[in-house]
């Protein structure tokens, strides 16, 4: 069952075509955005302990993102191209992070809907990868990273309906989606997954 909503502003030709002008900087990127699915999965674990329900796939989360980074940074060393000294700060979920509300619930459910939400636009990003490659080892793993995030969209969302209101949710998850598709619109266009 499909949990989570299609994104409302598909990614541009440009987008793409910056990513494959300079992929190895969109490489270093995804690199860093794996490593921050991963944290930011885990640090669920430890801010929510008493979330029960929702521990086992947030660890299984954070493990295969760690598992994809460890993918990434083989192909990386693979292509010759270096893991960067420091994690760049990602504008994109900076500026969704910004509209989060504040109160511990409504903090809780957006983090879950946020999380959705960058899942969800990482498949679409990496199916247009996948699309548009001519290595057939690059199309097959940007095809199973894709079905990857996929899976993960729903997941946080179906996470958020253990503990509110299907109504609320998804009004929210609606927000969080139009929220999204301006940020991405107002984003400058690079070689990088957001």
């Amino acid at each position: 069952m499909k949990y989570n909503l299609d994104v409302a502003v598909p990614s541009s030709q440009a987008w793409i075509e910056a990513v494959l002008d300079d992929f190895p900087s969109f490489l270093k990127d995804h690199a860093d955005c794996e490593r921050k699915a991963s944290a930011m999965a885990m640090s669920m674990v430890a801010k929510y302990p008493d979330r029960k329900e929702i521990l086992p796939e947030l660890i299984d989360i954070g493990i295969e993102e760690l598992e994809h980074f460890k993918m990434v940074y083989d192909l990386m060393v693979e292509k010759g191209v270096e893991l960067p000294n420091k994690m760049q700060e990602d504008p994109y979920v900076k500026a969704l992070l910004k509209k989060m509300h504040s109160g511990i619930t409504e903090r809780f459910l957006d983090r879950l809907l946020i999380a959705s939400v960058v899942e969800t636009r990482g498949a679409e990003r990496f199916k247009m990868v996948a699309d548009h490659q001519t290595e057939e080892s690059l199309k097959k793993f940007y095809k199973m990273l894709w079905t990857s995030e996929a899976k993960h969209g729903n997941v946080y969302v179906k996470m958020a309906l253990n503990y509110f209101e299907e109504t609320k949710v998804y009004d929210r998850l609606r927000y969080w989606v139009e929220i999204e598709g301006e940020i991405l619109q107002g984003l400058e266009i690079r070689s990088a997954l957001h």
